[in-house]
């Protein structure tokens, strides 16, 4: 094959690749309303059954009158050099930095350059101030921060309204722009159980949530009730808005990790706070090492340890009983680790065994763990379709146990009717040095 160049004053044809979500902000911040650029196709991966769906014309805009296809990247190879692409846009998160060069490998052998947006070309300026929080890998914390910020920004006097990063799994023009502020909202909006874990729990402490696809309207329309926004990013990605207070979270469970995926070194090094989360359960020496890591990457950066406490609603119902341990599902996929909190509280609580439910796995559910070994042990809880959850129940009935305790941070009673009792896991964030995180918010919003 032989690269081509495009021709003189023709938009120069793009292919984003992502995972319905990093990459639709991308195409409407950068691509939209750019007539130098086609964008001619998606890419997806990580997330089930995105492929083949289109990016609707309502969101895409007056130059996509049809829309724009999106395509398993398994076929990238094959679509580049089809749709005679001039740049391959790599757009999505949590993955090693040798993945995303053999990716950027496959483009430029195909004729494409390769691009790496920065977070400074991708972020949209908000009108109130914007504290973001951030991380490494998936799984590190993220969610018990936001937490944590949100009732610390409120006991400060502030308006907050929560952003996710994007979870877009259903009709995307109908997700243009969701608001959160009750479980009926969750019906409404017909949430999966990825999206569900990470709306539930702001909603379950009183706080407005947005997400969705537009990340300009969601940022205008939430700045309309807020006196703070509050950034709550997804896998590793880099924020959506520029930044008053970015605030990035490492694991000493996975250390090495923050200076190995991309972009969550990019966080590391961008961020103004840096939280060693875990330091109750991980090495100290692990904890020393991440350290002296973020230290090299960025030694402007303040460093803060924290804890990440596990309760359970009924320890002694665990208590010498043999238990299948549910988990939240990307921390255990294309996050590598093999337990998480729910594990964490059943041994804790005296778990006479826990039961591996790898066998027992039906339909998606054991696919999931042929993709992912390293979730033999526990169960996550995949559920980014009504036959995912099916699939889940019915894993959960045939696991040979007396109960299930349940890691992941949504009551999973609300979603399906295990057959067997269920006792939830939660966890929090504690700092060591209490009231370190108040003021650094204190200072940054003064």
């Amino acid at each position: 094959m032989t690269p081509h160049a495009p021709l003189s004053g023709t938009p120069r044809r793009v292919v984003i690749l992502g995972a319905a979500g990093r990459d639709f902000h991308n195409f409407n911040v950068l691509f939209r309303a750019d007539p130098a650029y086609r964008v001619v196709a998606f890419t997806a991966t990580q997330i089930p059954d995105i492929e083949g769906r289109l990016y609707p014309p309502e969101l895409a805009g007056e130059h996509y009158p049809d829309g724009i296809p999106i395509v398993a990247e398994s076929e990238l190879d094959s679509l580049l050099v089809d749709e005679r692409a001039d740049v391959a846009v790599f757009s999505y998160s949590d993955v090693r930095h040798e993945h995303v060069m053999h990716v950027g490998s496959r483009c430029i052998a195909a004729g494409a350059d390769f691009w790496l947006p920065s977070g400074r070309s991708t972020m949209l300026r908000s009108t109130r101030p914007v504290v973001a929080v951030t991380a490494v890998r998936t799984g590190v914390g993220k969610s018990q921060t936001s937490r944590f910020l949100a009732r610390l920004l409120t006991d400060l006097g502030h308006r907050v309204v929560s952003v996710r990063h994007p979870m877009p799994y259903g009709d995307l023009a109908a997700q243009a722009c969701q608001r959160f502020a009750d479980a009926a909202d969750l019906d409404r909006y017909e949430c999966t159980i990825e999206e569900r874990e990470e709306y539930e729990p702001h909603i379950a402490d009183g706080l407005v949530i947005y997400s969705g696809v537009d990340y300009e309207r969601i940022l205008r329309a939430a700045e309309q009730e807020a006196d703070v926004i509050l950034w709550d990013g997804g896998n590793n990605d880099l924020p959506f808005y520029e930044t008053d207070l970015h605030i990035t979270l490492v694991d000493p469970l996975r250390p090495g990790n923050e200076a190995t995926y991309h972009p969550g070194e990019a966080n590391v090094r961008m961020a103004d706070v840096v939280v060693v989360a875990k330091c109750d359960s991980a090495d100290p020496a692990a904890v020393a090492a991440v350290e002296e890591s973020v230290r090299r990457l960025n030694p402007r950066a303040r460093i803060v340890l924290a804890e990440s406490p596990v309760t359970l609603d009924d320890p002694t119902s665990v208590s010498g009983r043999r238990v299948v341990v549910v988990e939240d599902g990307p921390t255990l996929t294309h996050g590598s680790m093999s337990f998480g909190a729910g594990v964490v509280g059943a041994r804790a609580a005296g778990a006479a065994e826990i039961v591996d439910p790898a066998p027992y796995a039906v339909g998606s559910i054991a696919e999931v763990y042929r993709a992912y070994p390293n979730a033999r042990g526990v169960l996550p809880a995949m559920g980014y379709g009504p036959e995912q959850v099916r699939d889940l129940a019915a894993t959960i009935a045939a696991v040979p146990c007396d109960i299930v305790v349940s890691g992941t941070p949504i009551d999973i009673t609300r979603v399906m009717t295990p057959d067997k009792p269920v006792v939830r896991a939660r966890y929090s964030l504690k700092e060591r040095r209490e009231g370190e995180l108040s003021d650094i918010v204190t200072g940054a919003l003064a």
